[in-house]
């Protein structure tokens, strides 16, 4: 797979009263950069494609309990990252100044959220008991699942899935930062909808740093730059998930309803935004930076698609579940993840040469983050 991207650069000089444009455009094919983002998104083939949702059979208050108490991890970690690489020195480019960087963004999962309470999570009908991994949790299944007894028919069970293992989410971000006036510095995120087999990525995201230190008389004298920022993310994916009826069961389908079941799907929504104060030391290469700010994330779930649930229906079977037409579950009702939010703190430093920029910085939160990252950079 490759991009092609253009970029076209603006610049512009009035000191002499004549306006100067120069247009540079950049073609150039980054097959690397699309793998990176491709792996690297939370809801994408390669993540769901691992996950059992057997547990969906629970409906749709259970199922989607469920859901969330195994993904949240997750979720929560990747919109931390998403939050990360927005800067790396508190000084706006000067008007018409401009950079191109590209980062590499961890977040990292808590031990505290790699298991959850089967008994916690609100369960309805179905029941069951003890601490169960969420997906960044241990490779080992959870406890039983247990659904109603219904005229003594054996009911529904299964057990909740095993974790994969893994608590590290890794989140590239490529954006560009434009000088604007009033010591402003507007900054742009974007990547096109890029196919991922049967499913797609998309995201776009913006942020405006804007110093404080012109305010102050004689600011040029300090060797420190201090500034606002916000920044506001937003990435959208959508991948084909697979549920279908337990071959236990008895079909008693009409054609309204082919088996097998092809067009499910998992459509998934991450925003993550952050706000705060950042500062730095600009030396003649090294540029030592941090922030003190807050941060919120949110991710939003849907599971787009018919999907099969069992029923009674005792004029077709007295001893098993039944799978048929009006047990089937068209689109489930939207999943809002648990927002994570909070207090979030970094220390970083950046090396400058000539036009080229290196960076890497640490992330403290509840959900703390590692970046790192390169880019070119002038004025």
């Amino acid at each position: 797979m490759s991009i092609k991207i253009e970029f076209i650069f603006f610049y512009i000089c009035t000191s002499t009263g004549q306006v100067l444009i120069i247009l540079t455009m950049i073609k150039t094919k980054i097959k690397r950069l699309s793998a990176l983002i491709i792996c690297a998104f939370l809801f994408s083939s390669v993540s769901f494609s691992q996950f059992e949702v057997d547990f969906l059979r629970a409906g749709t208050e259970d199922g989607l309990a469920l859901l969330e108490a195994y993904v949240t991890p997750w979720a929560n970690a990747f919109g931390a990252g998403v939050n990360g690489s927005w800067y790396n020195t508190a000084k706006p480019h000067k008007f018409g100044g401009f950079d191109l960087t590209f980062g590499i963004n961890v977040g990292f999962v808590p031990s505290s959220a790699n298991t959850f309470d089967v008994s916690q999570i609100g369960l309805k009908t179905f029941k069951g008991t003890g601490m169960a991994p969420t997906v960044s949790g241990p490779d080992a299944d959870g406890p039983l699942i247990t659904g109603p007894t219904i005229g003594g028919i054996t009911p529904i069970t299964f057990r909740t899935p095993a974790g994969l293992n893994w608590g590290k989410m890794p989140v590239p971000t490529l954006q560009a930062g434009v000088g604007l006036p009033l010591g402003t510095e507007l900054k742009i995120r974007y990547t096109p909808k890029i196919p991922i087999g049967d499913g797609d990525f998309s995201s776009w995201g913006l942020g405006l740093l804007h110093s404080i230190m012109q305010y102050i008389p004689g600011e040029k004298v300090f060797p420190f730059d201090i500034s606002l920022f916000g920044g506001y993310n937003k990435l959208q994916g959508h991948t084909p998930v697979d549920l279908q009826p337990d071959p236990s069961g008895v079909l008693n389908y009409t054609s309204a309803y082919p088996l097998p079941f092809k067009d499910q799907k998992l459509s998934a929504i991450v925003e993550a935004w952050n706000a705060g104060v950042i500062g730095s030391i600009n030396l003649r290469i090294i540029t030592f930076y941090g922030g003190l700010g807050y941060t919120g994330t949110t991710s939003t779930v849907n599971m787009l698609g018919n999907y099969p649930l069992p029923r009674i229906n005792t004029a077709v079977s007295t001893t098993k579940y039944v799978y048929e037409d009006a047990g089937v579950i068209k689109d489930f009702p939207a999943l809002e993840i648990k927002n994570y939010s909070g207090l979030r703190t970094n220390v970083g430093l950046r090396l400058k040469f000539t036009f080229f920029t290196i960076h890497a910085d640490y992330t403290w939160a509840q959900y703390s983050v590692v970046s790192t990252g390169l880019g070119i950079s002038f004025r």
